[in-house]
């Protein structure tokens, strides 16, 4: 089996303690993440061999981040290290009716400044089965969206699969840059990720009948959106997670896999959240794993559900939980009893 490697930004992440607002916090908690390095943490954590690949700066705050991922397993010896600084973002946990809210301090970080020259994809592939990205990184900049490019036709030149999460962030760039951008680089990718508003934003694909705002969400109209998206793209698989917010603590959580021929819906699930960062990440680890090990279609969006679900359950980007837990829950033991 062959290594799965990820490309982006690890950040330091900090976030006042508990609830607590910005405007009230008088210490913050110091962690790692960030969209793919989230995912070769859960890859590495369900016994793959996977590789993140980045820029970091020298200096201690860079070793800490390399160090957060090499605890799990995480193959770090492709992060190129130079730079100035690394990304911040600042997390705010919502409660009840008022939303979780982040604020970013990543402009000028290592990897917002890298250049081609930088990266050596043959090399970086030459062991590789899969490779993944997210739409995070080629709103860093349009040199990194070029150096995403250049990995995404490296990669099919060898055969690699390649999956992308669009994660559209209007505090990085624009629907119009966005649609622009992504559309050039998914002419490479064979498995798309989406959220229930991602397509929409970067591709004006909207689903019927559902207003995410009001937690409404038809799940047949993503059917089409699906379909759209793999008939314009040559996407192999789509997959799109359904979150229905009732709450910033409480949501329903499912998602839909489209094989090209048909399509699959995991069951749903009433989460009660403790930390929604790096859920979408976790699905994307799910879908990844599954597919890597030729598990079917039903199969392989339930337990990328599930491994999502469990997430919602932890503090922190990273899912950090065993391939066992995670099949537990989706062969339908949601209990949550204590295992003695």
């Amino acid at each position: 089996m062959g290594k799965v490697i990820t490309f982006g930004e690890i950040m330091l992440r900090l976030a006042p303690e508990g609830y607590y607002r910005f405007v009230q916090a008088e210490k913050y908690g110091a962690t790692y993440g960030g969209g793919e390095a989230n995912v070769s943490v859960s890859l590495a954590n369900f016994g793959l061999d996977t590789a993140f690949v980045t820029k970091l700066p020298k200096h201690e705050i860079g070793q800490a981040g390399v160090n957060s991922l090499r605890r799990f397993g995480v193959d770090t010896s492709y992060i190129v290290r130079g730079g100035d600084r690394v990304g911040i973002y600042y997390l705010e946990k919502g409660a009840s009716q008022r939303p979780s809210k982040v604020i970013y301090d990543r402009a000028g970080s290592a990897i917002a400044t890298a250049k081609k020259e930088d990266f050596d994809w043959n090399k970086i592939f030459e062991d590789a089965e899969w490779f993944h990205f997210t739409g995070i990184t080629p709103a860093l900049g349009d040199e990194i969206a070029e150096i995403c490019l250049e990995a995404c036709k490296a990669a099919k030149a060898k055969g690699i699969t390649v999956s992308c999460d669009l994660n559209y962030r209007n505090k990085l760039w624009s629907k119009e840059k966005a649609g622009e951008v992504m559309a050039k680089l998914c002419e490479y990718v064979d498995v798309c990720i989406a959220n229930e508003e991602d397509a929409n934003d970067v591709f004006g694909i909207k689903a019927k009948d559902t207003d995410v705002t009001t937690g409404k969400v038809n799940h047949e109209g993503y059917k089409d959106v699906a379909k759209q998206l793999a008939d314009r793209f040559g996407f192999k698989k789509v997959a799109i997670t359904l979150r229905g917010s009732i709450s910033a603590n409480d949501n329903n959580w499912a998602a839909m896999l489209y094989d090209g021929s048909d399509y699959y819906f995991s069951k749903n699930y009433l989460i009660h959240i403790v930390d929604r960062v790096g859920g979408g990440d976790s699905f994307g680890a799910g879908l990844i794993y599954s597919m890597i090990n030729n598990y079917g279609s039903q199969e392989t969006i339930e337990f990328a559900v599930a491994a999502s679900c469990l997430k919602h359950s932890i503090e922190g980007d990273f899912n950090m939980v065993t391939v066992d837990e995670v099949k537990k829950l989706a062969g339908g033991d949601g209990s949550g009893r204590v295992q003695r």
